[in-house]
């Protein structure tokens, strides 16, 4: 996918950012969010995230480098029993899909994860028992393709648009579980000396060799 390429998200993105976001908030219930965030608020949750963790966005180089995408990790429970998890959420524009973004996007967030020394990925993946205009099962059977596996599901837990949608979560192990595991190397600490395409690269070399 020459033409496009995944970078590191800065603040400078946010309004572009929030811009993919907010059709999912408004028009779908892909998230539970009823309104959309404000641009201080979503910069605010962003400078949140990048001070631990991996933000990342899709850019088309055909297209004047428009952000197309964006992907990020947080944490999955506060306790630091669960420092080694994480919750992964990914957004791609709408009229985006096919062109493989989500999954240059997630491969990319994988690979830095790794680097960081996280141990497992986990989404929380909205779901409904029937497809509607809402809600379609497309970011479950994305989770599968990437290699999550589906742990269990929360019936009816979400209400919006005058429905009930159920929510599952997902889970990833993306590397080895070991008795004394090393401390997570925070993501401000390796920004600097990342080479995203290389790191994508190896984590495909690997996976095939898996197979």
């Amino acid at each position: 996918m020459t033409d496009i390429k995944i970078r590191i998200a800065t603040l400078k993105d946010a309004e572009a950012l929030l811009a993919i976001y907010s059709p999912y908030v408004l028009n779908t219930a892909v998230t539970f969010e009823d309104t959309p965030p404000t641009l201080e608020e979503f910069s605010k949750r962003m400078g949140t995230y990048l001070a631990r963790y991996p933000y990342l966005a899709a850019i088309d180089c055909e297209h004047d480098d428009e952000v197309v995408g964006f992907t990020y990790a947080g944490p999955f429970k506060q306790r630091s029993a669960y420092d080694w998890a994480v919750e992964t959420s990914i957004y791609v524009r709408q009229g985006e899909r096919g062109r493989g973004v989500g999954r240059l996007l997630y491969e990319t967030l994988e690979a830095v994860l790794r680097k960081q020394g996280f141990t497992n990925m986990n989404a929380a993946v909205a779901y409904p028992l029937k497809e509607d205009e809402y809600l379609t099962r497309n970011s479950f059977n994305f989770h599968e393709r990437m290699g999550f596996s589906y742990l269990g599901r929360f019936t009816k837990c979400g209400h919006k648009f005058g429905r009930w949608y159920d929510m599952c979560w997902m889970e990833k192990h993306i590397a080895p579980h070991l008795a004394q595991q090393p401390p997570i190397v925070p993501f401000p600490a390796l920004r600097d000396q990342l080479d995203l395409e290389e790191l994508v690269r190896e984590a495909r070399a690997r996976r095939a060799g898996e197979h």
